[in-house]
């Protein structure tokens, strides 16, 4: 059974994605530390990208933090290495294809798995050509962690019947950020779902509000949350991992109160 599973085993799921080294890596740390203790389910570590096309301006602004700051993959992998080291909820890295290439995916994906991975999203690339890493993602015991979108129409039960470890439902078109509202009929692309697989899926971008995290979680198996976390550590910085904290705890108490 994959370990993403027990984000979701018996309970709905908070999901809360940081970028790494945004706005350094020791506040990475210390944030994804003190969200684990907060209740948190599954972590999104996000690797930096120059060019993160699903990302509205908050989370690119990140990315621009980090990189500026000179965060490497390696040094992202040391990251998660150490957090390894007293954080057992599932983790798993969100980037972009490139980032996977550039660096080999053999070396990438074996990598994740030596340091305690559990999952890959990688939101630019295609199911038609998931093939490029799914054979190594399994031969390391990574799940390659499919996206469906309000757009993914006919492709919904295939892309279902095939997927791993959790899957990742956008919520609505366009890029990550906080919404007013959420008006996609998210319930009959998670009644597709459901008829094809027992994969638990979880509905992000857009998200920001208790209220919202409840009626997604009411939905689905969960709720994942980027954008709000990000505002957070760039309004407080260094000292943000408190605050993220208590608006984590929020969140999965919204959550669990649909379970």
């Amino acid at each position: 059974m994959s370990k993403i599973h027990e984000a979701f085993d018996g309970k709905k799921a908070f999901i809360p994605f940081i970028t790494c080294g945004d706005p350094d890596l020791a506040t990475t740390a210390a944030t994804v530390r003190a969200m684990a203790a907060a209740g948190a389910d599954l972590i999104e570590l996000g690797i930096p990208f120059s060019d993160p096309t699903a990302e509205g301006p908050v989370i690119q602004g990140a990315n621009l933090r980090a990189l500026s700051g000179g965060v490497t993959t390696d040094q992202v992998f040391d990251l998660a290495r150490e957090l390894r080291t007293d954080v057992t909820i599932p983790m798993v890295f969100m980037t972009y294809a490139n980032v996977v290439f550039s660096y080999d995916a053999e070396k990438f994906i074996k990598t994740c798995s030596e340091i305690g991975i559990d999952g890959l999203i990688l939101p630019d690339l295609p199911y038609e050509e998931k093939e490029e890493f799914l054979p190594i993602c399994r031969r390391y015991d990574v799940d390659l962690i499919s996206l469906i979108a309000p757009t993914s129409d006919n492709r919904i039960a295939m892309i279902a019947r095939e997927a791993e470890g959790f899957i990742y439902l956008v919520s609505s078109l366009g890029v990550t950020g906080t919404r007013s509202e959420i008006t996609t009929d998210l319930g009959a692309i998670v009644k597709v779902i459901r008829e094809n697989t027992d994969v638990p899926c979880a509905i992000g971008f857009g998200i920001s509000t208790p209220e919202q995290a409840a009626k997604m979680a009411g939905l689905s198996d969960g709720a994942i949350v980027g954008s709000a976390i990000i505002k957070l550590l760039a309004k407080h910085g260094k000292d943000a991992a408190p605050y993220v904290a208590e608006y984590v705890k929020s969140m999965k108490d919204a959550v669990n109160s649909v379970s």
